[in-house]
């Protein structure tokens, strides 16, 4: 019988910063009690060239009717966030510390940069950007893959106070161009190429037609630099043909003499002394496209002082970090995820960490397990989406390696099902990790509900409790709050240090999209409930993830959880379609473990199931085979797609973001006879 809650292990509980429930309360009653007085004890392990003010250390207005949206944290206060991330923790003796180790697409692909390594770069690259004339608040914009360069162009970019914009090297070359666009890029990174598994992409084949199309937009970008990805691995890819690599010719990379440069060439003879531009609090640190439910991407904004605060100490204590563990996040530095938790974060304190340019299945579907013992990872995290997909294929491929040194496993992305939940716990963690089932947003910065390793009791798919400084209520559709048991709107009351300011260029949209549903809350766009013992359980986005059939109100979370819940189910995805009687009817995706065969008996048991666990108001009226799944290559399910195959519209619009662009055919001629 499956237990209800699980119980941190008592030696992780031991040596961990906050080492029960009752203490993981004490401090948070004090974040929310003072938070001025909270804050600012942690704000002093930092350097601030201006100091802050505790009597002012932060202001802000919630309330539409009151004026202006405005959130300040220790405004007027100066720092520098790549100062704090190299110089200071240089200075206390780490600069011979390991601050990376790389591990690239194969494994003969690896490299490490130390502290005193990464400021030299970090400096001479930011001496690059000032040649080219950037300053100040200007924009340059990122399209990398993950090398170490994009840390180096990142922490340059906040060295000098130039804002960054991160766009994921996944997206279409329209998307880089409306990005760039809107931010108005003097200056775009970017590499030749970069190899995902066998498949070898052309990224500045991309960023040229990007580049082009912005200009007719009307906005040109002055400069592109190169990095020469292409010339470091393929002697080490071609090596490795045996493990399912084919040598490519090597790429011919377009050229404009006068635009490209290559980054080895301006690097060669710049400087590896630059001063920090010393930056106030609330001046902008970087900014990072979302999705919004126009269709134009929304440019979120963080600053300086409080998103280095909020990045730092969600760090520290979500991931129980300790001086000689090994921390890695798998997320693309081009996600939020990445940018707080494998650069900001970690390095912020002095964190040994791994950054993997690869995927879970190449060469072999060890490979994560394999990096984890390379490396002897003490803290990983990833998203359920991959933990699901490395599921289907057993107990062998993790058992091979030897997983002893971890202590936390992380979950981030979207609510992980018990099921993964319980193999994670089990076979990875070998039941004496913690696991941390972070909710988070683009928006929030950083976690803002998660267990704590050593003091949170855990219930298998809840994310448990707020993050300190951090006020969640759940809200009903009047805008009534839910106290104790019930389900609603995630909504949060009062500003944390991380949380963003702005949409870039847009506070009206900002103000619209977040802070005009309910008075004087801050709306997440998800939902939660409460349950009675006061865990919090996020059950989907209330837009796009939550279904109304027959006036009942379910989240597909709640659908998948119950499919996946099946012991010859790897991964389930439900969206809804029109149906003429019920207004909505459930439209489901199944993908059946590795040798199990997808039939009608399958599909009655899983229509039973759901009746039975959920309600028959809850029976699936389709139930379609899926060998896999329309995903980003960050592993997030692209259910807008799996909308239109559900109705049959191939119209299904921009697809280069997947991992695999063909699966959406094949699901399209897996559609049930009777739905065409």
């Amino acid at each position: 019988m499956k237990k209800a809650v699980y119980d941190p292990e008592p030696a992780l509980s031991r040596k961990s910063y906050v080492k029960s429930l009752q203490q993981y309360k004490d401090l948070h009653k004090k974040s929310v009690e003072d938070p001025a007085k909270f804050w600012s004890e942690i704000a002093s392990q930092f350097h601030w060239e201006v100091p802050f003010d505790v009597n002012n250390f932060y202001s802000y207005n919630f309330d539409l009717s009151k004026g202006p949206i405005s959130i300040k944290w220790m405004e007027g206060a100066k720092t520098n966030v790549c100062y704090n991330l190299l110089d200071r923790n240089i200075r206390n003796g780490m600069g011979d510390k390991i601050a990376y180790y790389w591990e690239g697409n194969d494994p003969d692909d690896y490299s490490r940069l130390t502290y005193k390594k990464l400021l030299e770069e970090v400096s001479r690259f930011a001496n690059v950007l000032k040649s080219k004339g950037l300053t100040k608040g200007d924009r340059v914009a990122i399209y990398m893959p993950m090398v170490l360069e994009i840390v180096v162009a990142m922490l340059a970019c906040a060295r000098i106070g130039v804002i960054h914009s991160i766009v994921f090297a996944g997206f279409s070359s329209d998307s880089l161009a409306e990005r760039m666009l809107d931010c108005k890029a003097k200056l775009l990174i970017t590499a030749d190429c970069v190899w995902r598994g066998s498949k070898l992409l052309c990224l500045k084949e991309i960023c040229d037609s990007a580049m082009e199309k912005s200009e007719k937009m009307g906005h040109s970008v002055e400069t592109c630099v190169v990095v020469s990805h292409y010339a470091r691995l393929s002697s080490s890819m071609s090596q490795n043909g045996t493990n399912g690599t084919s040598p490519h010719e090597e790429p011919k990379v377009p050229w404009n003499d006068d635009r490209d440069v290559w980054w080895h060439d301006e690097m060669e003879d710049a400087s590896t002394s630059c001063a920090p531009v010393w930056m106030d609090s609330e001046d902008p640190l970087f900014m990072l496209y979302t999705s919004g439910s126009t269709g134009k991407p929304k440019g979120v904004l963080h600053t300086t002082g409080g998103y280095l605060l909020y990045a730092a100490t969600t760090f520290k204590y979500v991931f129980d970090y300790h001086p000689g563990d090994v921390y890695w996040c798998t997320a693309d530095v081009g996600w939020i995820t990445g940018h707080t938790y494998v650069v900001y974060g970690p390095l912020a304190n002095g964190a040994q960490s791994v950054i993997f340019e690869g995927t879970p299945f190449h060469p072999d579907n060890d490979r994560y397990w394999a990096v984890i013992e390379k490396y002897k990872v003490t803290q990983f995290y990833t998203a359920p989406t991959a933990i699901r997909a490395l599921m289907k294929f057993g107990e062998e491929p993790v058992k091979k390696h030897n997983l002893h040194t971890l202590k936390v496993l992380g979950s981030v992305g979207e609510p992980i099902n018990p099921e993964a939940w319980l193999w994670y716990y089990k076979l990875i963690g070998g039941e004496k990790c913690s696991i941390v089932d972070t909710f988070w947003q683009t928006e929030t910065g950083g976690h803002v509900l998660t267990p704590l390793p050593g003091a949170t009791p855990m219930k298998p798919g809840s994310a448990t409790f707020p993050f300190f400084g951090v006020m969640p209520s759940i809200m009903d559709e009047e805008g009534h709050e839910i106290t104790g048991v019930g389900e609603g709107y995630l909504v949060f009351k009062r500003p944390w240090p991380g949380i963003m300011r702005t949409l870039f260029g847009n506070h009206e949209r900002f103000e619209q999209v977040y802070f005009s549903k309910f008075k004087g809350y801050y709306c997440t766009g998800d939902g939660a409930r409460r349950d009675e013992d006061g865990y919090l359980w996020v059950t989907g986005r209330c837009v796009d993830d939550m279904l109304n059939v027959s006036g009942h109100l379910m989240s597909t979370a709640e659908v998948e959880s119950c499919l996946t819940g099946h012991p010859s189910v790897s991964e389930a995805a439900v969206v809804s379609r029109p149906h003429p009687v019920k207004g909505e009817c459930l439209y489901c995706f199944i993908t059946p473990n590795q040798g199990i065969p997808f039939t009608d008996k399958l599909v009655s048991e899983l229509k039973t199931k759901v009746r039975e666990k959920i309600g028959p108001f809850a029976m699936p009226d389709i139930i379609q085979h899926a060998p896999g799944l329309p995903k980003t290559r960050s592993g997030k399910i692209m259910r807008r797609v799996l909308r239109k195959i559900a109705v049959n519209d191939h119209n299904v619009g921009d697809t280069s973001t997947l991992a695999d662009e063909s699966i959406v055919d094949q699901l399209f001629k897996n559609r049930p006879e009777g739905n065409k």
